[in-house]
């Protein structure tokens, strides 16, 4: 079976079950996957049970397909994500995004959890993603392709839609939630970053970095999706004069759970504000 045939196989699957298809999806990362709360639920699909897909192995990801209404917008909520990490391919990891192009998805939100080595950031803070750096080993985008899941030689100018992250300033403003905006740098995982790799990872330009988002929003890019992205600052490095310090993933879970009513407040009044 092709590739364009799973999409088509696994699309088909949730058209059967999912009455009303949404126009808007959010992927929810570490920590972030309580914002399905404050979704009125009306479709529940586990992701053992979509075909072609894979399923998620790290805690704080819990592997479902949602859909119902954001406060007036009907959205698509995957609650738990892929990550290369995990032994997938990139092909895998990106399968979702796919599948929500065959399913008429034209936005979508993506959040995450990231380490900070901008001087101006704190523990809790939110990043809103302005541009990334893909440091990952393998480009979603290698091998054959299908003209019509997108062009062979994408443009990646506006890979974060400015009119969202206009949007989402004004929202965050309003909402008296301080927000930066800053440059996100992908890499694999699973290690957290050594002292020597923030540092880098600064002089090159990143604000923050994490093990995931880049090949979501790359396929995403590639299918003519306009994505918004938010990260929350979970742990820092690479900051002169500071001694680093450890971390483990319980620590990033209950840092990025903290920062959950600011992230809440953020997706909820831009997905409930900006035109589709």
């Amino acid at each position: 079976m092709t590739m364009l045939q799973r999409i088509k196989e696994t699309a088909e699957f949730i058209r059967a079950k999912v009455a009303d298809m949404p126009k808007t999806a959010i992927i929810l990362g570490t920590g972030l996957g309580e914002l399905v709360s404050h979704i009125e639920i009306t479709e529940e699909i586990p992701y053992q049970e979509i075909p072609n897909f894979p399923v998620s192995t790290v805690e704080g990801h819990s592997g479902k397909m949602i859909f119902g209404k954001l406060g007036n917008k009907r959205v698509m909520a995957m609650q738990g994500r892929f990550h290369f990490y995990e032994g997938y391919e990139m092909k895998q990891v990106t399968f979702p995004v796919r599948v929500m192009k065959e399913l008429g998805i034209s936005t979508l939100f993506v959040s995450n959890a990231a380490g900070g080595m901008n001087p101006d950031f704190k523990i809790g803070d939110i990043m809103i993603i302005n541009d990334h750096i893909n440091l990952f080993p393998e480009h979603p985008l290698r091998g054959k392709n299908y003209s019509e899941l997108g062009p062979r030689f994408p443009e990646m100018s506006e890979p974060y839609s400015h009119r969202l992250i206009a949007d989402a300033l004004k929202v965050a403003e309003r909402e008296g939630i301080k927000v930066h905006q800053g440059v996100y740098v992908g890499t694999q995982g699973p290690t957290f970053e050594t002292p020597a790799e923030y540092v880098y990872f600064r002089r090159i330009g990143g604000d923050a970095v994490g093990m995931s988002t880049v090949p979501e929003v790359i396929v995403a890019r590639h299918a003519g999706i306009e994505v918004f992205a938010v990260s929350v600052i979970t742990d820092l490095g690479g900051l002169e004069g500071v001694e680093p310090e450890k971390v483990s993933h319980e620590e990033v879970q209950l840092a990025a759970a903290a920062a959950q009513p600011k992230m809440t407040a953020i997706m909820t009044g831009l997905i409930n504000e900006f035109k589709e």
